[in-house]
């Protein structure tokens, strides 16, 4: 008889200490008339004991947040609850998820001793009320330390693909994908080589708000380029302006500007019609995408600085061209590292020289005056590339400078001359050098990241270092405003050098 009553009493631990996982519900065992009682007090719904049971009675304790919000008899009403509210609120836009209780909500069942006010339908309004429900969704946790939750996987993925294409070509990237090699380059260009993103991904199943949810492909987009809660900046397009116009003024490349207006601006050189709203806003990625290309060009291969020779022939102070300058060519190749579609750094692989440069060769008389020009003119900066061309926005009577892998790097004499004045202007061209090469023409360089090197009155050589390239006065970026004057007019300098 006391080996049956042992038995007894163990089988109705054990049966009273089952945890059901599935339902999000677990079975403890009940508490003493006094510790209910003291629970009761703080819970959120009034609920008072009416009687002592005979025999004991399941009951289900609703928990929000550690916090007691009453005991109810039956938990249908809340299945019911998040059935009904799936189905008119929910389904349309998540048709492939369920709804749960939120996390904050947590049910216990237990079992006392005695009978309890019913308050069943208090406990799943009070549910309705605050709206303590999630949607079952997809989760994904990024490496960086940001998570989302997703509707779709699929969408997730198409929304991925659809991002990096901003920064890299479909063959490229499908290429990439399915591990092939890339074809070699047949001519000047680019070839991308490699991506890479840098954060990982986890995927699981997850619970959110409807509000955190991002429903489609365009939302997730959207969160790939900005991340959450970035200002979007638009500019409205006035007459005239271009692609590269655009960018100047925001301080974009025309190629950010292309990609983040995909669905309005095509190409550099589409028309824009005045009154567009167009996004300007700089990428602020939760990722980081590194597109690594090779890329061939041809450049420009500048002779030697010119030989002067004397000539006694010539009278003092006179000149002859014995030879005339010519630039050559080189091909040059090049692996460089964008990040985010901004080229971050290059790395020259290798050159050869395909037409060689002629050098200039002047005599002179016994005393020459090496303050005279030659007259041909070479670009201010190395690796130039040009940010900003003639009139690209009204009266930007000059080109814009920048050096593509030394953003600061040193700004050249474009031609011999005398330095004729410098300064600095701190709401137009910040420090800035003239120089007058004594031939009708004088160049002018401004946006230097200090003074000058030369003060007024000292002969320059062509090619001979003058400051560097910086961002003083009113300027989006690193770059050399160059102008030409001929005869007191300012001309294109892409008249007189090669761009």
């Amino acid at each position: 008889m006391i080996k049956k009553v042992v038995l007894f009493f163990a089988m109705t631990v054990i049966s009273l200490t089952l945890t059901f996982t599935i339902s999000g519900v677990r079975i403890v065992p009940h508490h003493d008339f006094r510790l209910t009682q003291i629970e009761l007090s703080t819970a959120l719904i009034k609920q008072d004991i009416e009687y002592r049971l005979t025999d004991p009675m399941s009951v289900y304790k609703v928990y929000y947040k550690d916090r007691l919000v009453g005991i109810m008899e039956d938990t249908s009403g809340i299945n019911e609850l998040l059935d009904s509210t799936y189905t008119m609120i929910y389904a349309e836009d998540f048709p492939e998820a369920q709804l749960l209780l939120n996390e904050d909500i947590m049910i216990i069942e237990d079992v006392v001793q005695y009978k309890l006010k019913n308050i069943d339908n208090e406990v799943v309004s009070f549910i309705e009320a605050n709206q303590l429900y999630s949607i079952e969704v997809t989760r994904i946790d990024f490496s960086s330390g940001y998570t989302i939750y997703v509707n779709r996987i699929e969408d997730f993925e198409a929304a991925r693909e659809q991002y990096l294409l901003n920064f890299i070509s479909k063959d490229a990237y499908d290429a990439i994908i399915r591990k092939e090699e890339i074809p070699p380059l047949d001519g000047y260009g680019y070839r991308e080589m490699n991506l890479i993103v840098s954060e990982t991904i986890q995927v699981s199943k997850g619970r959110a708000k409807a509000e955190e949810i991002l429903k489609d492909k365009n939302e997730i987009v959207y969160f790939f380029s900005y991340g959450f809660d970035t200002e979007i900046k638009t500019y409205t397009v006035q007459p005239f302006d271009t692609v590269e116009a655009v960018a100047y003024f925001n301080g974009l490349t025309p190629q950010q500007v292309l990609s983040i207006n995909a669905d309005k601006v095509k190409s550099y050189n589409q028309i824009l019609e005045a009154g567009m709203k167009l996004n300007v806003t700089y990428f602020n990625s939760p990722i980081k995408v590194v597109v690594i290309r090779e890329r061939l060009a041809e450049e420009i291969v500048y002779p030697q600085s010119t030989l002067f020779l004397p000539d006694p022939d010539i009278r003092e102070g006179m000149t002859r061209i014995a030879t005339r300058e010519k630039t050559g060519t080189k091909d040059v190749l090049y692996l460089e590292t964008y990040v985010n579609g901004v080229l971050m750094g290059g790395q020259e692989l290798k050159s050869s020289v395909t037409k060689e440069p002629t050098r200039e060769v002047i005599m002179y008389g016994t005393r020459v005056i090496p303050g005279i020009g030659s007259g041909t003119f070479r670009m201010p900066v190395d690796n130039y590339r040009i940010s900003c061309g003639w009139m690209c926005y009204t009266n930007h009577q000059a080109i814009d400078l920048v050096d593509r892998y030394a953003r600061y790097g040193y700004i050249y004499a474009s031609d011999r001359g005398v330095v004729q004045s410098r300064g600095y202007d701190p709401l137009r061209s910040g420090y800035w050098i003239r120089i007058n090469h004594n031939n009708g023409y004088t160049t002018f360089y401004a946006h230097l990241d200090a003074m000058a090197y030369f003060p007024p009155g000292v002969a320059v050589e062509k090619g001979e270092r003058i400051g560097r390239i910086g961002m003083t006065g009113r300027t989006t970026g690193p770059h050399v405003h160059f102008t030409i004057t001929h005869n007191g007019k300012n001309i294109n300098p892409c008249s007189r050098v090669r761009c």
